[in-house]
């Protein structure tokens, strides 16, 4: 048997899944449950779904992400002289959270704020994490991950001062986990 959350195996009438500790029972794991998929044999896990989002597409839940146009996010950026940077990066921040399934991960406000109490040290943490929050969105979606991870990309461009392009990588993910 394979545990539903994880796809970890676990032995025949077990309570707990002794990878995620997630509870099971005989409606949730059964014997003929599919192998694991090569996404969750690397690391990827099955969120747990929250209510109130849409109908689950792979193994990320649907729903939380807005479809912005990135041509008038980056327009938006300029005309604001970057006040709309710090929106857009709070934005991106919670849509990408719960989009993992994640929503009471780091808010979108907190990472600003440590972001600026940090001098932009704790950014450069956070694009890390939002490229692993990026992946998991695209494994969930059935798209092949890259030979370069979104985590070392991300924070690769924002050491090199384009974090506008990670803005821009990130809201294509979630544009299109929106559709």
């Amino acid at each position: 048997m394979f545990c539903p959350s994880c796809g970890a195996s676990v032995e025949a009438g077990a309570k707990f899944c002794p990878e995620c500790g997630a509870t099971l029972n005989n409606e949730n794991t059964q014997s003929n449950y599919e192998q694991p998929n090569e996404y969750q044999q690397q690391g990827y896990t099955q969120p747990d779904y929250q209510q109130g989002y849409s109908q689950p597409y792979g193994n990320v839940p649907m729903g939380g992400g807005t479809n912005r146009s990135i041509v008038l996010c980056i327009v938006l950026l300029f005309v604001t002289c970057g006040i709309y940077g710090i929106y857009w990066m709070i934005k991106l921040n919670d849509e990408l959270n719960n989009l993992n399934g994640t929503p009471e991960d780091t808010s979108g406000v907190m990472v600003f704020i440590l972001t600026l109490v940090t001098c932009g040290i704790y950014g450069l943490y956070w694009f890390y994490k939002m490229g692993g929050k990026v992946d998991n969105i695209k494994a969930g979606m059935g798209m092949a991950p890259s030979s370069l991870s979104s985590s070392i990309l991300y924070l690769l461009l924002a050491l090199f001062g384009l974090s506008l392009v990670d803005y821009c990588l990130m809201q294509d993910t979630i544009n299109k986990a929106s559709i």
